[in-house]
């Protein structure tokens, strides 16, 4: 199933001419371990206010989980070959909420901490059990309304929060460490009280695992450090900067597919 996202992805990426190829594949190991076994996302009752909810608050990676959500059924092929090539079409680079299975457009970086912080207090004072996900990027712990997002929830006592980390150490133009160093990522957030742990974001099922433990035992919101790299499946494009960016020619294509 994991080369099968990838594929889908890189078919997809190239048909659009779009970019974003390597947080796609960094993330969809994740997101796929969610929707698989771990969020309850309403299959048979999608309207359910119980179920729980997902922010990708990295929304430019919105692809891995558009070919997620064509996996479980929430979109049809036809929906999913339309991804930035047809007029009218809802799956655009970044996700909105007019997409089946998408709660939070997102894309503005900094903003998606703030939803799920919002989606998680709201669950408690409705004595709901639903839990929240948010993933979000190394880049984008450069917000400081991340931060503030991570106190509010902390005093707060939301532990039906799950802030999923994608470190793959590389943001749009550089290396994360080369814009904003954060090698002691583990010190920052311990210290605002959150509840940490790492994991390997490209092992589906340690991390199934991880996310049922957490969710069980948690008296604080979560942060799972999960270790990533850009561009994961494919040689010339892991931890290489361009393929933030970067679309595929014809070449390119047929090297990556025959990689996978």
């Amino acid at each position: 199933m994991q080369k099968e996202l990838r594929k889908l992805i890189l078919e997809l990426s190239y048909k659009a001419g779009v970019g974003h190829i390597g947080p796609h594949l960094s993330i969809v190991d994740m997101v796929w371990a969610l929707y698989d076994s771990v969020l309850n996302v309403g299959f048979k009752n999608p309207s359910d206010n119980d179920r729980d909810r997902f922010v990708l608050s990295k929304g430019h990676a919105a692809l891995a989980l558009y070919v997620v959500l064509y996996k479980k059924g929430f979109i049809t092929k036809k929906e999913l070959y339309s991804y930035c090539n047809t007029e009218g079409s809802y799956l655009g680079v970044h996700p909105k909420n007019k997409v089946a299975g998408v709660d939070f457009s997102s894309g503005s970086l900094g903003q998606g901490a703030n939803f799920a912080v919002g989606a998680a207090l709201a669950a408690k004072i409705q004595n709901s059990q639903r839990r929240v996900f948010c993933l979000i990027s190394d880049g984008e712990i450069n917000e400081g309304s991340v931060w503030e997002a991570f106190m509010f929830a902390a005093q707060h006592q939301l532990n039906n929060l799950i802030f999923l980390y994608d470190n793959n150490k590389q943001q749009a133009l550089a290396r994360t460490a080369e814009i904003i160093d954060t090698s002691n990522i583990a010190d920052r957030v311990k210290s605002f009280k959150l509840s940490y742990h790492e994991a390997d974001g490209h092992d589906v099922v340690n991390l199934k695992q991880l996310f049922t433990k957490v969710i069980k035992d948690s008296k604080a919101p979560v942060f799972i450090n999960a270790h990533t790299i850009s561009g994961k499946g494919v040689s010339f494009m892991e931890a290489t900067i361009k393929w933030h960016y970067k679309s595929q020619n014809e070449e390119q294509y047929q090297q990556a597919l025959a990689e996978l």
